[in-house]
């Protein structure tokens, strides 16, 4: 085991990585942190993975060529141990990715910090100031994971992340515990421990896009060219915009051609680009758009103003929103959107996350309720209050 100093050590073989999984599949907890690098892949390259649990610390160097990851995979479907995550999406995806499985049971102290009351999207280091009193270096942040060897500084920083973590994940534990919102994280943790949730669909890829399509006729071209580029960019493993940006896209729906001649005058193309084998598809693709049935092609939504009254709704409801979240101490972003707000403002039958589960119990039901007139909002002592609209004028005034 190659050790560094500052007691860390670097796991580069799988018969280290094997022993120390076994420790920490005894442990009560684990937390967890990988550092990746995805500016020149579709895929995420795993560069290092962090684990901690009481007297247990170690870094993983996940491009070893002696290293195979399966002892870490075998931990990560251990039920018995729970996973402690800062933000954990894109570290599962990572595993979803490499071993086709899904890390659970999972905590995610972001979250878990929203739930409690510490406002939105909480940092980790803003998490670690304010429990811990800690100001952590974040000068390594933004550094080159691939590159071997690792400095001493990248580790101490790599290691810091899970080391503290550690400590955070009992005491947010303690505060959620406290707070009888238990129901609530679970909610969260289904979603991200579900695989679905890391499936990518090339026939989805447009969705992706922000619409700038006119007609039915351009909008089935894009889709056949979004699956295609997403097809593309994965089996070649190389971004989106390698295959073809997103400006391109757009110009060949709405232009649509279907000769190498008609594609080759598009400026958004570079020379050569048509008579290249990704011309070629592109093609394909565009012919596969024009021959798509309508019925299987969605209404395009125009993005048409709401009128003064339903906006007027959305007011009322984002002032509602700002008192709900403040009477339960929860982060307003976590209940509801501002997108979900104008939804349920135009229907009282939005099917939208904050009308399901634990957001509909808090909010989505006196939302509705507010619109029905039901509902009054009252200022009292300098805050806005949620009062029934039937309550005397003289004690809503009080």
């Amino acid at each position: 085991m190659g050790y560094i100093a500052s007691n860390m050590h670097l796991i580069t073989r799988t018969d280290e990585l094997a022993a120390v999984c076994k420790q920490l599949a005894a442990a009560p907890f684990v937390a967890l942190d990988t550092e990746f690098m995805r500016e020149q892949t579709f895929w995420p390259r795993l560069c290092l993975i962090q684990m901690a649990a009481e007297g247990t610390e170690a870094l993983v160097d996940s491009l070893s060529p002696e290293l195979d990851l399966a002892p870490f995979f075998e931990l990560m479907m251990n039920e018995r141990v729970p996973k402690i995550f800062h933000s954990a999406r894109q570290d599962i995806e990572i595993v979803h990715h490499l071993a086709g499985v899904v890390p659970r049971p999972i905590f995610d102290t972001q979250v878990a910090a929203m739930v409690c009351g510490f406002g939105e999207a909480v940092s980790y280091s803003m998490l670690a100031k304010r429990l811990l009193n800690l100001n952590l270096d974040k000068s390594s942040r933004f550094t080159d994971w691939s590159r071997r060897p690792l400095s001493e500084r990248q580790l101490t920083y790599a290691l810091g992340d899970v080391v503290h973590l550690r400590e955070l994940y009992p005491m947010l534990k303690e505060q959620l515990d406290r707070s009888e919102r238990e129901s609530w994280l679970n909610e969260e943790m289904a979603v991200l421990t579900d695989p679905a949730t890391y499936e990518l669909h090339p026939e989805q890829a447009w969705k992706r896009l922000k619409m700038r399509i006119k007609t039915p006729k351009a909008l089935a071209v894009l889709m056949e060219l979004a699956a295609w580029r997403e097809r593309e960019a994965q089996h070649q493993n190389v971004p989106r915009s390698r295959i073809l940006k997103d400006e391109a896209l757009y110009d060949i729906a709405s232009q649509a051609p279907r000769t190498i001649e008609d594609l080759g005058s598009l400026r958004s193309l570079h020379n050569g680009f048509a008579r290249s084998a990704r011309g070629r598809g592109v093609l394909e693709a565009v012919a596969r758009g024009l021959e798509r049935d309508p019925k299987t092609v969605p209404p395009i939504e125009r993005g048409e103003p709401m009128p003064p009254e339903a906006q007027a709704v959305v007011d009322l409801l984002r002032v509602l929103l700002k008192a709900i979240a403040g009477q339960h101490g929860v982060a307003p972003k976590l209940i509801a959107t501002s997108d979900e707000l104008e939804q349920i403002a135009r229907s009282d039958d939005a099917d939208v996350p904050v009308m399901r589960g634990w957001r509909r119990k808090l909010f989505g039901d006196d939302a509705l309720a507010l619109k029905r007139g039901e509902l009054a909002l009252a200022i009292r002592a300098g805050e806005v209050r949620v009062l029934p609209a039937d309550e005397p004028k003289d004690e809503r005034q009080r």
